[in-house]
């Protein structure tokens, strides 16, 4: 166990850098040269990038006042937006056909690999800040400011609040047969390639007004994320219900003669695989981003009741809900139609269209609506959040993490974020946003992964001794590797070969099987990652393999925003 210090670092890293810093680079050189006046640089910039924050809860200045309901609502909210009523036609027509249902069963278990790891983690440390103050604990301050950076970027554009009020916007400016967005343009045209015809005073409003909500009330927003997932899931059940009078199995015994080929578009051999085993993953790793939202209610850590078990509880309950939203509308969409004449863009009403429903679009368009209302607010919600964190440890300036006094909330660090946000959503068209892909979300995965193996094996020290030096030789390193003297309770020696082999492990998955043969750490926690090391392996795995597939340019944009914060 470690005791944090008022900084929030634990004792022995607090010690350790101040120890650095006693003899500085200048003394080094004067007494060995430029040798060891470099390995003290090394070393002095060692400590200060590595050091760690305590596990412990400590202090909380955010107002607790979230139940495990509220946590649940937010991750539903969040996760299943509108994508419910755009994904499925999308996947079914272009992926995977009928087998659509088992691209969104892949994307479920790679999403829920990552929410147990998240849920571990909102057991062990609840605090505000999420996969930033994960990688904090364990790894350390340069890798979580590397996590919060990009979290930052990903809540900001990526799949969050300026894409999502983005299309909110232009899903009512359609109802409305495009009057907002005429009128706007002949007020203020803006005559630029790279923004959009016209700034989008509508957007801009909405995401201040629900950040303003946030800023003067956490609990009274969260009732209205209730009623907006509630009315969502509702919509989604009616969804389900009115297909499954129409559904007809034949729709997923298509003979391939059936299927048209006009030359253009290739739509598979018919069946209920029509594009193959590589149609389903491919569809599968689309489906993915369906999923990607739960992990903000792990940044609700100092505003959960008991977050110990509501955080555990609130994301395995939420991607198991949204699963079931996604497998049933997908099975009933692919049922009352053929997957290819699905509509990618708005299957539902064109599939109630083509039954004489009109009515049922009116229906469809009451859930999409909410749906993008609890999306934006499950969106603008963490980023003030990853602030408030990230300033408290000073790696941001200390004024975005002011905290009103009355509401208890991350006042200036929600108005800023929604500024930002705002902004962007008001001068960019929803294309070039949702460019913006989650290379960050899924770094974030992996980094909340592999820091559920690290310290599942980490041993633990007591605060009033010194560490125990480790001298390591090879046949001792080999003979833990494989725990041959059945060592039962870590050791700083079996926690160095975890810590190592785990970092091997992003390179050469082999190495799993060394990585459970060592001892596990002995502290109890209100929820555990089970099958650990292997389901945070695979976690990391799947991470990484989605994150291989996005394009040059998100790679491109991912390394200058780091050059940025840097």
């Amino acid at each position: 166990m470690t005791f944090p210090d008022e900084n929030g670092f634990s004792v022995g890293d607090a010690a350790r850098v101040r120890g650095v810093q006693g003899h500085t680079i200048s003394q080094a050189y004067a007494d060995g040269g430029i040798k060891a006046g470099a390995a003290r640089a090394a070393r002095l910039a060692y400590g200060v990038l590595s050091r760690r924050k305590a596990a412990e809860e400590g202090v909380a200045r955010l107002a607790r006042v979230l139940s495990a309901l509220d946590l649940t609502a937010l991750g539903v909210g969040s996760t299943l937006g509108v994508g419910v009523y755009v994904l499925a036609g999308d996947v079914a027509k272009n992926y995977a056909g009928p087998a659509v249902v088992l691209s969104f069963l892949l994307a479920a278990v790679a999403s829920v690999f990552a929410g147990l790891c998240y849920a571990e983690f909102g057991a062990r440390v609840p605090k505000a800040g999420s996969a930033y103050v994960y990688s904090y604990v364990c790894v350390g301050e340069f890798i979580a400011f590397i996590i919060g950076w990009n979290l930052i970027l990903e809540y900001i554009i990526g799949d969050s609040a300026a894409s999502v009020v983005k299309a909110l916007s232009e899903y009512l400016d359609s109802l409305l047969d495009k009057s907002i967005s005429s009128q706007l343009y002949s007020w203020m045209p803006i005559d630029s390639p790279h923004l959009a015809k016209y700034p989008d005073l509508f957007a801009f409003l909405v995401i201040m007004l629900f950040s303003v909500g946030l800023a003067f009330g956490v609990k009274e927003s969260t009732k209205f994320n209730n009623f907006c997932t509630g009315v969502n899931l509702c919509v989604v059940l009616f969804v389900i219900i009115s297909g499954s009078f129409k559904a007809d199995t034949k729709n997923w015994r298509i003979p391939e003669s059936e299927v048209p080929h006009d030359g253009k578009k290739n739509f598979g051999s018919g069946g209920f695989a029509p594009y193959g085993l590589a149609g389903v993953v491919k569809g599968a790793a689309v489906c993915f981003y369906g999923f990607i939202g739960f992990d903000c209610v792990a940044t609700a850590g100092e505003e959960a009741r008991r977050p110990q078990k509501s955080i555990p509880f609130a994301v395995v309950v939420s991607l198991l809900v949204v699963f079931l939203a996604y497998f049933g509308v997908s099975s009933v969409l692919t049922l009352m139609m053929p997957y290819y004449m699905q509509d990618e863009k708005a299957p539902f009403p064109f599939v109630y269209d083509q039954l004489g429903w009109t009515w049922a679009k009116y229906a469809v368009s009451v859930g999409a609506i909410c749906a993008l209302l609890s999306s934006l607010l499950g969106a603008v919600f963490p980023l003030p959040r990853i602030i408030y964190a990230m300033s408290s440890d000073g790696l941001l300036f200390r004024w975005l993490g002011a905290v009103s006094e009355k509401h208890q909330t991350p006042l200036v660090g929600t108005m800023v974020a929604g500024l930002l946000t705002g902004t962007l959503a008001m001068i960019f068209e929803l294309e070039q946003l949702i460019h913006m892909m989650s290379i960050g979300t899924l770094l974030a995965y992996s980094m909340v992964a592999s820091c559920v193996m690290l310290l599942r094996y980490q041993s633990s020290q007591s605060p009033h001794r010194a560490p125990e030096p480790v001298r390591p030789c090879v046949r001792g390193l080999l003979r833990q590797c494989v725990n041959l003297d059945r060592v039962t309770s870590p050791s700083p020696l079996s926690s160095t070969v975890a810590t190592t082999l785990v970092t091997l492990y992003d390179l050469q998955t082999a190495v799993l099987e060394a990585i459970s043969r060592q001892p596990v750490s002995e502290k109890k926690l209100a929820f555990s990652v089970p099958l650990v090391p292997w389901l945070p392996g695979v976690s990391v795995l799947l991470n990484v393999y989605l994150m291989l597939n996005l394009d040059h340019a998100t790679w491109i944009r991912f390394a200058v925003w780091i050059a940025a914060g840097e």
